[in-house]
């Protein structure tokens, strides 16, 4: 088995050496330094099945150093995926499938968008919590429809990272036996070697988070296929293989070099490297029969697998007829027709942060794949499932997730969760710590993940904490982010029709911006309907009939204020509007039409209100507008203080507003 393994691997090799030299670009040296390791996994132990690529069982597979793509795409194209030669000659070209980074979406068989180093661990790491959660609910005395492993490949990179040290801390506590990752050891990044700046134990490292740990020679193919067998067997520990290997293998001249890192080895090295592994010299992306034949009966055995698992799950369905319909409903998760009548009705004023826990109890009852948790912060934003259990080491039945102080960690933990399918996932912290998010929702953008997120405490109305809790140019910097939906309610009624607009959303992350302040709860049936905000933006009030003299525009906890003031403008004979705009990636997808009835082209005299950046409100207040915002950092004192320090009251918009009006 050994020389077939070895062929395998050189073949591989062969083919990771021939895409990055036509491109002319891309990392060669992680791939031919984790061929052998790859071989032994596709062939022998990972379960998958590249005609049913949706498989709910399959075994994951996450590259968190994305840089070494052409492994996964040599592995994909070889064990049968829709992946043809021809894409792999297509390396990071122009509408090719196999982009210079992984993207999951883009490519059958990548489980995951594996860009900046160790997203893939965290993902991983929510990889196994879902399947140990989905076990817990759904495994019955002999019938075991959820039993899979999540194997994950690393690097040193990933191991300087910090996201590494949260989301394996985590998955060391909790015991996800199921996770396996292989620690891609080669002592090599682009500046050099490793001793430049990393000489950490990480044996000592993994045993201090409870983790299995193996070391293992990773050319060594008994080794290799011994240490997967074990990790396989291990009850309550997840496992890493410490994988001792050298960059680019195979390379006479650049063997160990940080060279084979980030660039093509060259025509005469790639020729010199296929002479010493046997290959022909002569042909690029050579694929020997025999290894079509290894990975064609592999693919058979695979289909057997499935078919088998598909019989299991039949009879699984007859003697537990309850649970196998559960189980359909948590994988296609098809919103309840009813879930906005079972929503709250609110009729006193509180923070919205309080008005979104009280819908969150309605969803969890409504929604049984409705999970997640805080970054230690569950009291404070008001996210935990009130009724169910949390999520705790061996005991994965629960709902409620306890992240510790992880915000990057639970994130992609969440991403990971959300790949795996069978729950829909939430995560929560206070909107100025979403910075320690952004790598990670940025990928989930990237994946159109609907991914939700309650970031409460969303302005300076913090108040004592002072500047360092208080978010200023949070709320602008996402906007900005492509595909992700930002939703800022102005009541505790909007607040439900902000997660309504959230579940609804399957395109991409949302995140609901919440207040720590107490609001007032608007009159609906003289104000329109809180729905109007899944369009963005819509006219909640006027003084007068036909085009106003001025606009208001607020967001969130400054509504009420722009009402109030409008009122006052009101008395003085002034045809005023007033507009909530809680959402502008919303308002920008409604048609041209609809945008014109709320912002008229012809009113020009606009005042944006909100209590965060400036930037971007050009667009809606135009040039003979203005904006009250705050360009600068907040500031420690009681929020109604700083409110007024900074002129967030009702006779400083009324005076702003005299000044638009002119």
């Amino acid at each position: 088995m050994s020389k077939t393994l070895s062929l395998a691997a050189n073949t591989i090799r062969g083919l990771a050496m021939d895409g990055v030299q036509k491109a002319n670009s891309g990392h060669p040296g992680m791939p031919m330094g984790m061929a052998d390791v790859a071989a032994v996994l596709f062939l022998k132990h990972l379960n998958h099945c590249p005609s049913r690529p949706d498989w709910a069982n399959r075994d994951r597979f996450l590259l968190s150093g994305g840089h070494g793509s052409m492994l996964l795409y040599s592995m994909l194209h070889l064990s049968g995926y829709a992946l043809p030669l021809d894409e792999l000659k297509q390396f990071r070209q122009w509408g090719s499938k196999t982009p210079g980074h992984p993207e999951y979406g883009h490519t059958v068989g990548v489980e995951a968008t594996s860009g900046p180093l160790g997203q893939g661990c965290g993902m991983g790491t929510g990889m196994a919590l879902a399947e140990r959660m989905m076990a817990a609910r759904f495994n019955s005395g002999v019938y075991t429809p959820v039993d899979h492993q999540t194997y994950v490949f690393c690097g040193d990179g990933d191991m300087m990272e910090g996201i590494s040290h949260e989301v394996f801390s985590f998955a060391g506590h909790l015991g996800l036996n199921k996770l396996v990752v292989f620690y891609d050891s080669n002592h090599i990044t682009i500046e050099g070697d490793t001793d430049l700046s990393y000489s950490d134990d990480v044996r000592k490292r993994f045993v201090g988070y409870k983790w299995n740990v193996l070391e293992i020679d990773g050319h060594n193919y008994e080794e290799i296929d011994k240490a997967i067998l074990t990790a396989k067997a291990e009850k309550d520990r997840p496992t890493l293989i410490i994988t001792h290997t050298h960059i680019a293998q195979g390379s006479p001249h650049l063997h160990d070099s940080h060279k084979a890192h980030g660039e093509p080895l060259g025509v005469e090295e790639v020729k010199a490297t296929k002479k010493a592994l046997g290959m022909p010299e002569d042909q690029d992306f050579y694929v020997p029969d025999a290894v079509r034949d290894l990975f064609a009966a592999r693919a058979r055995e695979m289909e057997s697998k499935v078919s088998g698992w598909e019989a299991d799950f039949k009879k699984y369905a007859a003697a537990y007829p309850e649970q196998a319909k559960l189980y359909d409903v948590c994988l296609k998760q098809v919103l309840p027709a009813d879930l906005e009548k079972q929503m709250p009705v609110f009729d006193k004023p509180e923070a919205t942060r309080v008005s979104s826990g009280k819908v969150m109890q309605k969803i969890a009852k409504a929604m049984p794949w409705f999970v997640g948790g805080a970054a230690d912060l569950a009291p404070s934003t008001k996210t935990f499932l009130d009724g169910f259990a949390s999520v705790l080491p061996g005991k994965f039945e629960g709902r409620n997730l306890h992240f510790g102080i992880r915000e990057l960690g639970m994130s992609a933990i969440l991403n990971g969760m959300q790949l795996h399918g069978g729950f829909r996932v939430y995560g929560s912290t206070f909107f100025v710590f979403s910075d320690y998010c952004r790598p990670t929702i940025r990928v989930a953008a990237l994946m159109n993940l609907p991914t939700v997120y309650v970031f409460t405490h969303d302005s300076f109305h913090v108040g004592e904490d002072g500047p360092t809790h208080e978010p200023i140019e949070q709320i602008a910097s996402w906007r900005c982010m492509p595909n992700v939906s930002v939703i800022r309610p102005a009541d505790p009624t909007e607040a439900a029709a902000a997660w309504l607009a959230a579940l609804k959303n399957t395109t991409g992350p949302t995140l609901l911006l919440m207040t720590r302040q107490n609001l007032p709860v608007l009159d609906r049936t003289v104000y329109p309907a809180a729905s109007n905000l899944e369009k963005g933006a819509y006219t909640l009030w006027q003084s007068g009939e036909g085009t106003p003299d001025l606009i208001l525009i607020g967001t969130g906890s400054e509504v009420s204020l722009a009402l109030d003031a409008a009122k006052e403008l009101a008395k003085e004979g002034k045809n005023v509007r007033v507009v909530s705009m809680p959402s502008w990636d919303l308002f920008e997808k409604q048609s041209a039409d609809y945008k014109a009835t709320v912002l008229p082209t012809d009113c020009k005299k606009r005042l944006a209100i909100e209590a965060g950046s400036s930037f971007g409100w050009s667009k809606y207040v135009g040039c003979k507008g203005r904006t009250l915002c705050v360009d600068h950092f907040g500031a420690s004192a009681p929020a109604k203080t700083i409110a007024e320090k900074f002129g967030y009251t009702t006779a400083n918009v009324v005076k702003l507003a005299k000044e638009v009006l002119g």
